[in-house]
């Protein structure tokens, strides 16, 4: 089993979560890859740039594959588990479910209009720590990543704060609720998940049957 991990938006290999997870996975001697999905060029990043990436990691032997996603990295995930049949397991960490519903209406129409018209947004990257311009073809090439379209019965496990600001916690209810494959774990906490590190280490051992 071939294990890679997918960060989240505006995130990258060296977040907290990745790192912590990745420090788990060395204890117990097994590889987990974490891929920039910046590919050095976030201007241009796009779902679909992202999945094309992540299916080059794959083994050439068709080994089986899981995928651990953070937020947009979950939402990525779930996609190439719809498209891959390598990818065996999944594991979704506050999965960016429904992502344009929530994240466009925070930034206003009057600043998607403008972004839409001169091409570029400037977005804080908190993995580069300053502000990086985004092309509106991120946003041209997500809508065409619906949820309706993931109905592979891949076993999944998600993990999802009840107090998440940023991706609310209905949007992991709904998906699960008419998916019998998908098992829901609420936690207390919001969308960094920092505070539940060993709770969701043990519900990965326990979903991968880990040591």
């Amino acid at each position: 089993m071939q294990y890679i991990y997918l960060h989240g938006f505006a995130s990258g290999p060296k977040s907290a979560k990745a790192q912590a997870i990745c420090d788990r996975f060395a204890k117990i001697q097994t590889q987990l890859k974490i891929p920039d999905l910046n590919t050095a060029d976030f201007s241009q990043l796009t779902i679909t740039r992202q999945i094309n990436q992540i299916a080059a990691e794959f083994p050439d032997d068709s080994a089986p594959v899981t995928l651990i996603g953070s937020s947009l990295g979950g939402l990525v995930s779930a996609h190439l588990g719809q498209q891959y049949q390598q990818v065996q397991l999944l594991i979704l960490l506050a999965p960016a479910f429904g992502f344009l519903s929530h994240w466009l209406p925070k930034l206003g129409d009057e600043a998607v209009k403008r972004w839409q018209d001169e091409n570029y947004l400037m977005v804080y990257h908190y993995g580069e720590k300053r502000s990086l311009p985004l092309s509106y073809d991120f946003v041209t090439d997500a809508q065409q990543y619906q949820e309706d379209k993931l109905q592979r019965p891949i076993p999944t496990l998600i993990l999802h704060g009840m107090e998440d600001e940023v991706i609310p916690i209905t949007a992991s209810r709904d998906f699960a609720r008419y998916r019998p494959w998908v098992k829901l774990i609420e936690l207390d906490s919001d969308h960094a998940l920092a505070n539940v590190t060993t709770e969701i280490w043990q519900a990965i051992c326990l979903f991968c049957q880990l040591p």
